[in-house]
């Protein structure tokens, strides 16, 4: 059997280096599963890679996308037929945007029937990350205060609503006002405008005077470098990402202030998770969502994935949700 699948072979912009290919297709082998993919959210962590943002991890030709759900559509040898059928996510194996995708049924997170396809495709790159800088890195609790820049973004609404899961205060950086109305409700309790207003002076009043306890940087370059001084003494930088494309010069501009610095990879918690803490995070997760406590992003978008092109360019215009690959 052929199957659509999406590759680079070098690094450049999407539009110049993506190409549509098939492939055939193997029989799932011993303990793995062959699923048929329905959806997949378009992050930012998916994008990156093509233009050649982590060479040292990214083993060319390669396959973007990493999340989605699907159906399985066959089963390996030790699999149980009953696994025929059911939507899982189908992690830690091969990247999504393919039509048919292969990973280890441990790994293969079954989705409950009372979660819709729109949010299950988006319930690992930016939940599991924040879920677990909060309650895992950060053990965020009462009486914290937590900045994330990006504020608008599908991970910062996320830090939103953990703030409220979890108890701390969340204060939200944006560039435009567009999203400061979500957010409040959401459950931050400031958010700073920095087109609008200092950013030091505005978290200098907001934790009057003593900083805040912790940052989290999704953007990289200087808006990751002014973090440092918006932190009490002691206080911790979550580095998670590179919007800008820049990385910040993390050892100057920490020289002299008692600010640590922490890089947060998905990748390397998964590779370091126990089976038993795997299932737990996701355990967990699924619980809040079903329970209306965690809401996904709305679907701005949705494209199929023949039309990979015209779905990047969507996602990168500022498409208000998230952009779907069906």
């Amino acid at each position: 059997m052929k199957a659509k699948v999406i590759r680079y072979y070098r690094f450049g912009e999407p539009s110049e280096v993506l190409e549509m290919k098939e492939k055939e297709v193997l029989p799932p082998g011993p303990g793995e599963l062959a699923v048929r993919m329905r959806a997949r959210p378009i992050n930012p962590s998916d994008i990156l890679p093509i233009r050649g943002a982590y060479p040292h991890r990214t083993r060319l030709p390669a396959v973007p996308g990493f999340e989605g759900i699907g159906v399985v559509e066959a089963v390996g040898p030790g699999v149980s037929n009953q696994m025929l059928g059911r939507r899982v996510l189908p992690l830690r194996g091969e990247n999504t945007w393919q039509e048919i995708v292969k990973t280890s049924e441990r790994f293969a997170v079954v989705v409950p029937e009372d979660i819709d396809d729109h949010s299950a495709s988006q319930i690992y790159i930016n939940p599991v990350t924040a879920w677990l800088i909060c309650t895992e890195v950060l053990n965020l609790t009462h009486g914290h205060t937590l900045i994330v820049n990006a504020g608008g973004s599908a991970i910062g609404r996320i830090f939103a609503q953990l703030s409220q899961i979890c108890g701390f205060q969340l204060i939200a950086i944006t560039r435009n006002d567009c999203h400061t109305v979500d957010l409040l409700r959401l459950g931050a309790v400031s958010v700073v405008n920095t087109t609008k207003e200092p950013l030091l002076e505005r978290i200098a009043a907001l934790t009057e005077g003593r900083g805040a306890d912790a940052a989290v940087d999704c953007i990289g370059g200087t808006n990751g470098e002014q973090l440092v001084n918006c932190l009490k003494p002691g206080g911790t930088i979550i580095s998670v990402g590179l919007l800008s494309g820049i990385t910040p010069l993390w050892h100057e501009v920490t020289q002299g202030a008692q600010i640590n610095v922490r890089l947060f990879w998905l990748k390397r918690w998964v590779e370091r998770s126990s089976q038993e803490r795997w299932e737990q995070v996701f355990h967990e997760l699924m619980n809040l969502i079903r329970s209306g406590r965690l809401v996904m992003a709305n679907i701005g978008a949705a494209f199929e994935l023949v039309n990979v092109q015209q779905a990047i360019a969507a996602a990168e215009s500022g498409v208000e949700g998230k952009v779907l690959l069906l």
